[in-house]
């Protein structure tokens, strides 16, 4: 018999299956911080993590430190067993990433980090965790002396590892807390306003508005954590029949090299035939103590078209009409003169006859 494979689980809907639920997801969003007891499938096995108290402070939600190209920081996490047997937990460090529903993750075990999974090392790789007992796990954040400047985002995990016998798998519940470094330097913000589309969708009715779909990629070139506030704008020809899109909600904090996509629809828009999209960003850059500083922003246009369709058919229609018309006058008005120009020669032939006649 085969054994079981091992699957990670690492979002909260797949760490929790009981009550716990609703308080795991306040914790995931919050972000790796500390929180709540995390029950296992079946409920015997409780487990939290929160930062341990020291000279950094008493009450940290997550752990937050500058350091020096080559340097070295001490912190501690405690984790505390909330069961009534013993706990054994893999304790481990890894890179941090955002996912595709803007959310902080942390890179799998198996998963190479080169960040802050790769700089911070506990004193143990294992912690054993006695019911209702907690235990320290100091942990050591080594930076390379060539570790480039900037913002670095990852977490310390505890892992516990049981088999799903209803699945016939293992399952890997993970919970950790967020660990943001700041390696001193040059910090250099900046955000990119990539492969910007406008579409137009026009109406079937021919004299009204349309609805436009904006679409670009945010990517954080910088080497800082980074939102922004964003705008959308349409217009037509020389600016004019311009047309601004609804609030748009900010995209999640971009770590450095991280990338966001974005699609805005704007409704309302005048079929100006040539189109133009611009798309405006406000890098939001937030310091260790919360502030959130507004940078100079960064804007980016595209063109389009915006051809109302049905009228320009019902145009191209009442031309195709009128020129109809004018044929037809104009070979109306022919016959007519053909006629009448028979008429004129059959008169003249006539009285040339009747003459004749006379004569002779």
């Amino acid at each position: 018999m085969h054994p079981p494979a091992t699957r990670r689980k690492t979002t909260v809907t797949a760490l929790v299956r009981t009550a716990a639920l609703a308080l795991l997801m306040a914790f995931a969003i919050t972000g790796l911080g500390a929180g709540p007891a995390l029950a296992a499938a079946d409920g015997d096995v409780t487990w939290t993590v929160r930062t341990a108290a020291n000279g950094y402070g008493a009450d940290r939600s997550s752990f937050s430190h500058g350091v020096n190209p080559g340097g070295q920081v001490k912190d501690a996490m405690v984790v505390a067993n909330h069961g009534t047997a013993p706990l054994e937990l893999a304790v481990y460090a890894a890179d941090g990433f955002t996912t595709d529903m803007g959310q902080l993750d942390l890179l799998p075990r198996g998963k190479k980090s080169v960040g802050v999974g790769a700089w911070v090392h506990a004193d143990r790789d294992r912690v054993v965790v006695q019911p209702g007992k907690s235990v320290e796990v100091p942990f050591t954040v080594t930076v390379p002396g060539n570790a480039t400047p900037g913002d670095y985002v990852g977490g310390i995990l505890t892992s516990l590892t049981q088999p799903d016998d209803a699945e016939g798998i293992n399952v890997d519940r993970r919970l950790g807390i967020r660990v943001k470094l700041q390696v001193s330097g040059a910090l250099k913000p900046n955000l990119a306003i990539e492969d910007l589309h406008v579409r137009y969708a026009g109406s079937f009715n021919p004299f009204a508005k349309g609805d436009a779909t904006v679409t670009y990629t945010i990517h954080n070139t910088g080497n800082a954590i980074l939102s922004a506030q964003q705008t959308v704008s349409l217009s037509g020809p020389f600016g004019w029949l311009r047309t601004e899109a609804g609030r748009i909600a900010p995209p999640p904090e971009l770590l450095p090299g991280e990338s966001w996509k974005v699609t805005v629809p704007v409704h309302g828009v005048a079929p100006g035939v040539s189109l133009a999209a611009t798309a405006t960003l406000t890098p939001q850059l937030t310091d260790a103590s919360g502030s959130t500083t507004l940078l100079k922003p960064v804007q980016a246009t595209t063109h389009g078209w915006a051809v109302p369709w049905t009228l320009l058919l019902l145009v191209v229609v009442l031309i195709a009409v009128v020129v109809g018309a004018l044929v037809l006058a104009r070979r109306n008005r022919a016959r007519r003169k053909l006629r009448e120009d028979s008429r004129v020669r059959d008169a003249v032939q006539q009285a040339l006859r009747e003459r004749t006649t006379q004569q002779s």
